[in-house]
């Protein structure tokens, strides 16, 4: 496949932010744009791999441990909640990755966009299109004033958990195999936030989200229901995975999830393994297509997040899976809404 011929990825979620964040390199643009070794995406690889943009993440990570390491490498049905982390903590390192994503903006290495034209126009010139995105909103107040100055920034999306409590909500654990039936549903303050993020057409994430809290998005939100980077539960019994009724609810909204290429909510057997092949990734595609339609499904990699098959090694190999849906008899025109249209087509209904 030459470079002419990729099909455009615009990806439902990664975590590039956290990586130029906690490699504390004093030039995250150049580390960005010329690329090293590590990693996931880089400005190269994105080019060799079609990979024109996506929701790109802040995380706040455990200050204990300065990274996500709440992951267990092995399955356990026991894994307990990572702590809850403290609001001071979660804003000094949101506001140092949104930095770091206003200044790759600056030196001209993505465009920062706020809208669904914002998006298409900078695929049209070919830089990538970054929206901003949070996942955990442990940096915004329970009153939600700080909601607001992310928002006048910029942020369009939020997940409203990582896999921890917080003063919104319950997030999954790391549980295999587990239900996403744990804790309690959504706060007062998170109800608030809901309301709040359809007010400001700020898209809401249920991937993290444990059931109850999103019964409580679900009766709350007038917008799709949506996940960004969640697979199927029938397949992998892992609790960040989805039920059949959650997908049913996703479906009558007319919402969407993107497929996550983390291994460990891939497989089967619930491993973090790199030896992963294709078929299963086409196999969750499969069932998400059956469950929610030609229009509900996407990407959602957790590129510098999660371990992802060594098969895709990272985003110049997103053609190989294009290339495996090919195979699979899927006609251009669905992989096209797979790869980049639907994720299109949902900003243009949440984001405006």
């Amino acid at each position: 496949m030459t470079e002419t011929d990729l099909v455009p990825v615009f990806d439902g979620h990664n975590d590039t932010l956290l990586r130029l964040y906690q490699s504390k390199d004093p030039d995250v643009e150049k580390l960005f744009m010329e690329g090293k070794s590590g990693g996931h995406i880089d400005l190269p690889r994105a080019r060799a791999g079609g990979f024109a943009g996506g929701m790109f993440a802040i995380f706040p990570p455990p200050v204990e441990r300065g990274r996500r390491g709440a992951v267990p490498s092995t399955p356990s049905n026991t894994e307990p909640l990572p702590p809850e982390l403290p609001h001071s903590d979660a804003l000094v390192s949101t506001m140092a990755m949104a930095s770091i994503l206003f200044r790759l903006e600056r030196a001209g290495a993505l465009s920062v966009c706020r809208n669904a034209a914002d998006v298409r126009g900078a695929m049209a010139r070919d830089s990538i299109a970054a929206v901003f995105h949070i996942e955990g909103v442990e940096a915004i107040d329970p009153e939600l004033t700080m909601l607001d100055v992310l928002h006048a920034a910029g942020l369009r999306s939020l997940g409203i958990v990582w896999s921890r409590p917080n003063a919104f909500g319950h997030g999954v654990p790391f549980r295999f195999p587990s239900s996403p039936d744990t804790g309690p549903g959504l706060t007062d303050a998170g109800k608030a936030l809901v309301k709040a993020c359809n007010q400001l057409r700020i898209m809401i994430d249920l991937s993290h989200l444990n059931e109850k809290g999103f019964r409580d998005v679900a009766a709350l939100s007038d917008a799709p229901l949506v996940a960004t980077h969640s697979n199927v539960h029938a397949i992998c019994g892992h609790s960040r995975n989805l039920t059949d009724w959650q997908l049913g609810a996703i479906r009558e909204t007319g919402g969407m999830v993107g497929l996550n290429f983390a291994t460990g909510f891939l497989r089967e057997d619930g491993k973090m393994n790199a030896d992963t092949g294709l078929d299963i990734m086409v196999r969750h595609i499969d069932s998400l297509l059956q469950a929610l339609g030609e229009d509900g499904v996407g990407l959602g990699s957790d590129f510098d997040g999660a371990m992802i098959p060594a098969v895709i090694g990272d985003a110049a190999g997103l053609p190989k899976l294009i290339d495996a849906l090919a195979a699979r008899g899927f006609g251009r025109a669905l992989i096209e809404k797979i790869a980049y249209r639907n994720w299109l087509a949902m900003l243009e209904k949440t984001i405006g």
